[in-house]
């Protein structure tokens, strides 16, 4: 046998040997690495992933402990199944790449018993979000960038030319079907071996699952529940505006809030009235009144598309009460509210009457901690 395929064969028992390990101790994340196909190569230092395929160097393979082998594996394949390659768009590559790796090593840290290799970039301050919230926290405070990082997110597989522009619409939607089609088979197997689903991975999971479309028109689901049948509308047209038509005549009045407090960065600030900019270009017709608010509630300010922002009041601590009490002495049949924050601060104890969206910023707090309303992330592309 020659030392090529004597090389092939020993990395091919050192692959089946983790992919044991991994189905003893994690059934699920064994599940996940079944779906992968893995592939010796020299054209890389460590190791990488298209997407769709692993490639991992036998050389620096070798150098590795068997719990820190399993933990390279486990770290491209999450980075497959979790559609990292997919979820950059026109994101910046090398701090995209950044982000996914602090949140998949994060998940192999708290959620499993193997090990990374030395040098695996960590920040247990950010791990828990989903990727996109970390590389916008990422571009905002460079302090927390590593000196140096290894590019494992290819665009194609080693040696070719092709990039991930050049993938088509059929292709991505193949990729995604197949590793949903993983990740279901792997919730499946871990819930017959009496497992459970990692809950480290609730996030991301919940990232691929939440609507494509900017937090604007997820509004939309709101302003459909007045009185008027939207049922026949066809929701194709949102994109070219025509839903403006529909709207026509309604009474719906939105109550927006911008958190104000000192929790709440100067970029943030930026953000926040661009958005509620944004809500009175997308919906012109609507009555919005603007509060905002720290430890106490300004406003309402009465908002018109061609009107200036009128100037930020507060600076304080964040409770969410003194909004919610001044909503409450207005007419709200047919209204809804639209808070922008953080998420830090103190919720009334009483649910308001109003259907209320929390539009929430990059690693703000989790949904599952809001006691009302509905939740999305205010990412930016």
């Amino acid at each position: 046998m020659s030392d090529s395929k004597r090389e092939s064969f020993d990395f091919e028992r050192a692959v089946s040997a983790s992919l044991l390990r991994l189905r003893a101790k994690t059934p699920f994340f064994a599940t996940l690495a079944l779906f992968a196909r893995i592939e010796p190569t020299q054209r890389l230092d460590t190791a990488a992933t298209d997407g769709r395929d692993i490639w991992i160097n036998p050389d620096f393979w070798r150098q590795l402990s068997p719990a820190q082998a399993d933990g390279l594996l486990l770290h491209e394949v999450l980075h497959a199944a979790l559609l990292h390659v997919l979820r950059r768009g026109t994101r910046e590559p090398l701090l995209w790449n950044f982000a996914a790796d602090i949140v998949v090593n994060g998940v192999i840290c708290r959620e499993t018993p193997f090990l990374l290799p030395p040098g695996a970039l960590r920040d247990t301050q950010l791990e828990s979000l989903s990727v996109e919230e970390v590389y916008e926290l990422l571009q905002r405070d460079a302090s927390k960038l590593p000196p140096l990082c290894i590019c494992d997110l290819l665009d194609a597989p080693p040696g070719s030319e092709a990039n991930l522009d050049g993938l088509d619409a059929e292709r991505r939607r193949v990729l995604e079907a197949y590793w949903r089609q993983a990740r279901e088979q792997a919730i499946f197997i871990a819930s017959a071996a009496r497992g459970e689903m990692p809950a480290g991975l609730a996030r991301e999971l919940g990232q691929l699952n939440a609507a494509r479309l900017p937090w604007r028109d997820y509004l939309w689901r709101f302003l459909v529940h007045t009185p008027t049948d939207f049922v026949e509308f066809d929701r194709r047209f949102l994109a070219q505006g025509l839903y403006l038509e529909a709207l026509e005549g309604e009474s719906v009045r939105v109550f927006v809030c911008v958190d104000t407090s000192g929790s709440v960065s100067g970029a943030q600030m930026t953000a926040f009235l661009s958005e509620v900019g944004g809500i009175l270009r997308a919906y012109p017709q609507l009555e919005c009144d603007l509060f905002y608010a720290d430890a106490q509630a300004h406003g309402p300010f009465r908002l018109h598309p061609d009107a200036p922002m009128p100037q930020p009041i507060g600076g304080g601590g964040t409770d969410f009460r003194p909004f919610f009490e001044r909503v409450t002495e207005e007419e709200t049949r047919d209204s809804v509210c639209v808070y922008l924050t953080d998420g830090y601060g103190t919720f009334p104890s009483a649910l308001p009457d109003v259907p209320v969206l929390w539009v929430v910023t990059p690693g703000g707090l989790d949904p599952s901690r809001f006691p009302f309303g509905e939740t999305t992330r205010l990412l930016l592309d």
